[in-house]
């Protein structure tokens, strides 16, 4: 490793940022000019990379498994477990009975919003990843129904996931930052929801009605594959009670938020997480296990209860993968181009390069985390690199405020979001489940973190400004 290293630092930063934007370039051109599959390309990409940055020969294969592995990790899991979740919802009538309640209650011109604040809420305990994947095929639904680009829809919901993701601890990223910067996470965690809400408003919802004018895209029909067997997925509807589709939903939240709330209470003190009953509490909320007692619970409520046949329910359980197998594996080569440029050593580089500019410190940070995750894709990576790198000043800093230091975790958090694009397993979730082209989604989703980011960062300054105001 420290072979490694020394081979990676000796091109220098400016050698290391041409690098990453030359492998960047790369991979667009293969993708959006000749048309290679995003997997190929993405895995020939890294292997390029991988050798032009200096990693030894030995070495270059752990890197990339290594980056595909720990994101297959995170992402498999919660994938195949929420599609198989969203396909028993939209083959049993489920989606079509939350859409109608949605409607009802609502109406037809506040649905996006509806659906927003439904991701707002669930995305408080819940990663974005898996969110996602969970309200997809209400998502869908409500835009078959009501008609218009699927973006209408997607964006708000996506957006807004997104910033609880980056904003509002129990997520890990704010978290680690808090506990680096020795922040108080309650008041981080306030600070962030009055950070998250007029960012997501800007970001999301805002911005999702342009793109939605301006992109026409239609519902894919990932979660609508046909089923083998000569199975007919008509016998599986049964059109269920809004009561049992919001148990499906509301389960996994409520399990995660179990396993979070516990986590928060045991660095508070207040339980002893090494007590037997506290840890197989926070097992059962892992998300993971919170998805896959969902999942058995809706083929019980949605298919085993309302006397489907038994190999009925397991055919539609099995239609849901192979549509997202592709989207898994995309994902992860995403994540094996991301832990390349990590391996590479361009995040740290440029953070030290940037560490000695000589700007307001919360500037410097924001910017630290902004081109960290530029270069290298992972935004909980970013956010905790920029801040171990400002740490010692912060810490140093005997005038800042309890309200100043909380700021300053937000303002990190706002660069790490910045911009995310095609180093970044989340931007092939989207393109892949939303079923849109890559140039496509970069002026979607990739302008729309950067706005998330550009928003996040002036409500934070906002409330820093008048932190230093009452100091």
């Amino acid at each position: 490793m420290t072979t490694e290293l020394e081979l990676n630092w000796t091109l220098g930063t400016p050698g290391l940022l041409m690098l990453a934007v030359a492998a960047v370039a790369l991979l667009l051109v293969l993708i959006i000019r000749f048309r290679v599959h995003a997997f190929l390309a993405l895995v020939l990409t890294s292997l390029l990379t991988a050798v032009a940055s200096g990693i030894p020969a030995e070495s270059v294969i752990t890197t990339l498994t290594s980056g595909f592995g720990s994101t297959l990790a995170s992402v498999a899991l919660l994938v195949g477990l929420g599609a198989m979740l969203g396909r028993m919802l939209e083959t049993s009538g489920g989606a079509d009975v939350m859409t109608s309640w949605l409607i009802s209650k609502f109406g037809e011109k506040r649905a996006p919003l509806a659906l927003s604040v439904a991701s707002l809420l669930f995305g408080f305990p819940i990663f974005f990843d898996a969110g996602l994947v969970v309200m997809l095929p209400i998502i869908f639904t409500v835009a078959r129904r009501l008609g218009g680009s699927l973006l209408l829809y997607a964006i708000p919901s996506a957006t807004a996931f997104s910033v609880m993701h980056v904003f509002v601890p129990p997520h890990p990223g704010p978290v680690a930052a808090s506990g680096l910067l020795e922040a108080n996470v309650g008041l981080v965690l306030v600070l962030g929801l009055i950070v998250a809400v007029p960012t997501w408003y800007v970001a999301g919802h805002l911005f999702g009605k342009f793109v939605g004018k301006k992109f026409d895209i239609p519902v894919p029909n990932i979660l609508a594959a046909a089923l083998g067997n000569g199975a007919n997925k008509n016998d599986f509807k049964s059109s269920p009670s809004v009561g049992t589709v919001f148990s499906l939903l509301l389960l996994p939240l409520l399990l995660i938020f179990m396993n979070t709330g516990l986590n928060m209470l045991g660095s508070a003190g207040v339980v002893d997480p090494e007590v037997s009953w506290v840890r197989w509490l926070r097992l059962l909320g892992e998300t993971p296990v919170a998805l896959l007692i969902t999942v058995l619970l809706g083929m019980f409520l949605l298919g085993f209860r309302k006397g489907k046949d038994k190999t009925l329910t397991e055919t539609i359980v099995d239609s849901a993968l192979g549509p997202v197998c592709s989207i898994i594996l995309i994902t992860g080569a995403g994540g094996m181009f991301g832990g390349v440029l990590r391996a590479s050593g361009i995040g740290n580089a440029i953070a030290s390069s940037l560490e000695s500019v000589g700007m307001p410190l919360i500037v410097a940070g924001f910017l630290i985390a902004a081109i960290v995750r530029l270069a290298q894709g992972s935004a909980t990576v970013a956010l905790t690199t920029a801040a171990a790198i400002v740490q010692p000043a912060v810490l140093a800093d005997a005038s800042l405020t309890v309200f100043q230091v909380a700021t300053m975790v937000l303002a990190l958090a706002a660069g790490s979001v910045f911009a995310g694009h095609v180093n970044d397993s989340g931007f092939w979730l989207i393109s892949r489940f939303l079923d849109i082209d890559v140039p496509t989604t970069l002026k979607v989703w990739t302008v729309g973190q950067a706005l998330v980011s550009v928003v996040g960062f002036a409500c934070v300054m906002v409330l820093y400004g008048l932190a230093t105001a009452l100091a």
